[in-house]
């Protein structure tokens, strides 16, 4: 049974006019929710942030929180689901914040038909409002994950640059199409800013090479060809060697070395230097 905004506004009245004991009480079951995870001065901030929200758009005659006079509230759900997203919480923590506000109010509505009719329609307000909080926290994990997710990718495909004119990509764990597409990015790009002529592409961390690692190495190295840069690939272990025997892989005409080390050491043969052994 929802609210009619008479009802919304004498809601609104009510929350005004205990807002102290309210506050505190919603206070005290969050923390008592959270375990202690929070300070009880930054919850009870919170809380009484809330309350004014709720009694805002109850005031102007919300009877839904997707209500033009909920704009504000909905701000703060908002608002309160990033923070919660951000620090830790779980989606269901951060809405029982919210439905802990109709004990709250429980404690202070007083008695009779019409206050228990009252408190169900106002529950069902603050149900929507808790959902609300719960699908925008959704959204937003599912954002920062995203972000994490994407830099962690680029953590994991530097382009370093080793000498002059060589720039090398260290390759560690297994080369998907998405990093695949990452490395060949970055390599390019990095190409590009050093005008570098040769890259070494080292897979001595990568664990095994199958046909798709292959194909996502050969369609890099064909790219940066055509940048006009030369590709190696080193780090080919025994193991690897004979896995790549065993499927049939052709490298054409790509050089290919046993270390990261020996692959440096070609390309300076290669452009008219000399490497020095220890």
């Amino acid at each position: 049974m929802p609210l009619s905004p008479d009802e919304a506004r004498r809601f609104a009245d009510l929350l005004e006019s205990h807002a102290e004991p309210l506050t505190a009480r919603w206070t005290e079951l969050v923390v008592a929710s959270l375990r202690g995870r929070l300070s009880g001065a930054e919850l009870h901030r919170q809380t009484t942030d809330l309350r004014r929200g709720f009694q805002s758009a109850l005031s102007a005659g919300a009877i839904e929180v997707t209500d033009g006079a909920a704009d504000e509230l909905r701000a703060q759900l908002s608002e309160l689901s990033s923070n919660r997203a951000r620090q830790g919480f779980t989606a269901t923590e951060t809405a029982i914040s919210i439905y802990a506000l109709k004990e709250a109010v429980l404690d202070v509505i007083g008695d009779g038909d019409d206050a228990l009719r009252l408190y169900v329609a106002f529950s069902a307000f603050v149900d929507r409002a808790a959902l609300f909080t719960f699908d925008s926290y959704v959204r937003i994990r599912e954002s920062l994950i995203a972000d994490q997710a994407e830099q962690l990718l680029e953590l994991s495909t530097p382009v370093v640059k080793l000498w002059e004119g060589v720039v090398a990509v260290p390759l560690v764990g297994t080369l998907d199409s998405a990093r695949a597409q990452v490395v060949m990015e970055r390599l390019l790009q990095t190409l590009v800013d050093t005008s570098s002529p040769y890259a070494i592409i080292d897979i001595t961390g990568v664990p095994a090479v199958d046909t798709q690692v292959a194909q996502h190495i050969l369609k890099t190295v064909v790219a940066a060809r055509l940048m006009g840069a030369d590709c190696i690939i080193s780090g080919i272990r025994p193991q690897i060697a004979q896995t790549i025997v065993a499927l049939g892989i052709e490298f054409g005409d790509i050089a290919t070395k046993a270390s990261l080390a020996d692959a440096l050491r070609y390309v300076l043969s290669r452009n008219g230097n000399k490497s020095s052994r220890s």
